[in-house]
């Protein structure tokens, strides 16, 4: 009997060292749960799903949505020229044909419908702009993604219940299987990440994570020192205020970079400037103003007076700053570039005699040859008028068509660059293009450019009459027939450059035949008299008026065009430049 007691009792010795051991090894297991679990509702699982949703800030200049991606491809008008965007580096055309002309008013069409992945992958078709605008109102400054660091997967998870009794693991490779794990979270569910984790920061380094405060503090710093400003404002004065810096370029209607030769430019961290020119100090200042504006002044002499403005900031690096300033007065936009190569004059005459020529007086397409096909008579119902602000303006019997245009001198080559809308006019897409200036007088414009398609050669000439029209030589007694067939207003006119056109606001100008010319502006009566003479291929034209309206009086006008609405009269200088224009433009 004791043999069969101590049996029972071996054996139910046996059953609870089991049974104990069971439970110690049970304990030992509740006891190994990490501390540190999340939920759905934890603020380290919102900045994980930020930074694992869908991107979508990089094509902002598309939907203006950092919530949602577009869907390529898509057709858009970038100023009005048609792009296919058929991958994300195409994105960068957009951006291209806005930095191009940076006087201009940068816009997007949108060939629609589209669709939109949202920041939950899903997907939905956009129909029109307005769909488009609402949804990108829905997406708030924290619903955007994380995208400063990225996670080194793959990734393990632990999953518990709310008893916190472990359920499984889950392992994650990729951001959307991440969004998807965690955007399915319900309330009692609890997680926790198997450290430890590397993660990639902006810099493109690697670094270890060991736990949820170490991430969730590195996530939000990531944030926090994310520099959404158009600039940095200490490496902008930190390469400001180092070395020596020189005007490379200077647009003011015209281009006045010689005006800059010789002087160098320095900068002080404590907001003051010199400009110094052939052993001349002339002291200034900068700073920077409201919304980065870069503020100059260089006191009231000539030609650094020109440079007292606040200039917006299109660019800036270690080796250059471009600047821009649009006037309030009249609108004209003045460009201003510093560099750091030194400014030996000697540049612009070329440049700004081919501006001079071009905004006076219309222009007409006499070519246009793509690969050796003529597409000259696209463009036979159009006259081209180029303004001093860069924009141009062409018009038929039927629409209106508007662009803008550049010129520059590039390695020593002139350069004339076009961007036209194609949306009224498709054909207009031919003429968009960085041509080469082969020739540029008064009365032409040959331009060529070297096709990026099969290496052919495009060409492409204004002149000033109408594809097919003209011929014979200049006929006195039709230009006397135009001006006498009505009324007229003179619609510019320019003394040596400055525009003195409001002189005549308001007068109406009639031609007799007897050369006798009447102004009145209603409450004044001016009289005058005119010629019209030739001289080989030049007509020739005399005006002179009476007081108050004498001031455009002059004997050696030439006439540079002519419509039955409008007449260009010129003089020219020695060299053959233009120095005044005069225009009348009929009632």
């Amino acid at each position: 009997m004791k043999k069969i007691y101590f049996i029972h009792f071996f054996v139910l010795l046996l059953m609870s060292i089991t049974f104990f051991s069971c439970q110690k090894e049970e304990k030992e297991y509740i006891d190994e749960i990490p501390a540190d679990t999340i939920k759905a509702s934890s603020p380290l699982t919102s900045l994980l799903l930020r930074t694992s949703q869908n991107p979508g800030s990089y094509d902002d200049i598309i939907d203006d949505n950092g919530c949602a991606s577009v869907l390529l491809p898509i057709t858009v008008f970038a100023n009005g020229q048609q792009l296919a965007i058929n991958t994300s580096e195409d994105i960068l055309l957009i951006q291209q044909i806005f930095n191009q002309f940076p006087n201009d008013t940068d816009t997007l069409e949108i060939a629609f419908p589209i669709s939109l992945q949202l920041f939950d992958f899903t997907q939905v078709i956009v129909n029109n702009q307005s769909e488009l605008d609402a949804l990108a109102a829905t997406c708030g400054v924290n619903d955007i993604e994380i995208g400063c660091l990225d996670f080194v997967y793959p990734i393990s998870f632990f999953t518990y219940n709310s008893d916190q009794q472990q359920t499984g693991s889950v392992v994650v490779t990729t951001d959307l299987e991440l969004f998807i794990f965690l955007q399915g979270l319900g309330p009692d569910d609890f997680i926790s990440l198997d450290f430890p984790i590397s993660v990639i920061l902006a810099d493109g380094s690697t670094t270890e994570v060991n736990s949820n405060q170490q991430l969730q503090n590195l996530i939000a710093d990531c944030v926090a020192n994310t520099n959404n400003d158009p600039i940095d404002i200490s490496q902008f004065e930190e390469n400001l205020t180092t070395g020596i810096w020189y005007v490379e370029y200077f647009f003011n209607d015209y281009d006045e970079t010689d005006n800059y030769a010789g002087f160098e430019f320095s900068f002080t961290l404590n907001g003051t400037a010199q400009a110094v020119n052939s052993g001349t100090n002339v002291p200034g200042t900068w700073a920077l103003v409201d919304n980065f504006k870069f503020n100059l002044f260089f006191g009231t002499n000539s030609p650094l007076d020109e440079l007292d403005e606040d200039w917006e900031i299109l660019e800036a690096t270690a080796d250059i700053i471009k600047l821009k300033h649009i006037s309030g007065s009249d609108g004209s936009t003045d460009y201003l570039t510093f560099g750091r190569n030194p400014n030996i004059g000697g540049n612009n005459t070329e440049l700004n005699l081919f501006i001079e020529n071009l905004i006076t007086g219309s222009w007409f397409v006499n070519l246009l040859e793509e690969n050796g096909t003529d597409h000259t008579a696209n463009f036979n119902e159009y006259e081209f008028t180029f303004l001093r602000n860069g924009a141009a303006t062409v018009i038929s019997n039927n629409n209106t068509i508007n662009g803008f245009w550049t010129a520059e001198v590039d390695s020593g080559n002139l350069d004339f660059i076009l961007n036209f809308e194609t949306t009224t006019n498709g054909s207009f897409g031919e003429l968009n293009d960085d041509w080469d200036v082969l020739e540029a007088t008064q009365s032409i414009i040959r331009l060529s450019d070297v096709s990026g398609g099969g290496g052919g050669t495009d060409n492409l000439t204004f002149g000033r009459e109408p594809n097919g029209g003209g011929g014979g030589g200049p006929d006195p007694q039709e230009l006397r027939d135009i001006l006498q067939s009505g009324t007229w207003y003179v619609e510019k006119y320019l003394d040596d450059g400055d525009d003195e056109t409001s002189d005549y606001s308001g007068y109406d100008f009639t031609f007799f035949s007897n050369q006798n010319i009447f102004a009145t502006n209603g409450s004044q009566n001016v009289n005058g008299i005119w010629i019209v003479t030739v001289t080989g291929q030049e007509l020739n034209f005399e005006l002179d008026m009476d007081s108050p309206i004498n001031g455009a009086n002059d004997d050696e006008y030439k006439a540079l065009q002519y419509s039955s609405t409008s007449v260009t009269f010129v003089t020219k200088n020695s060299d053959g430049n233009i120095e005044d224009t005069l225009i009348f433009k009929k009632n």
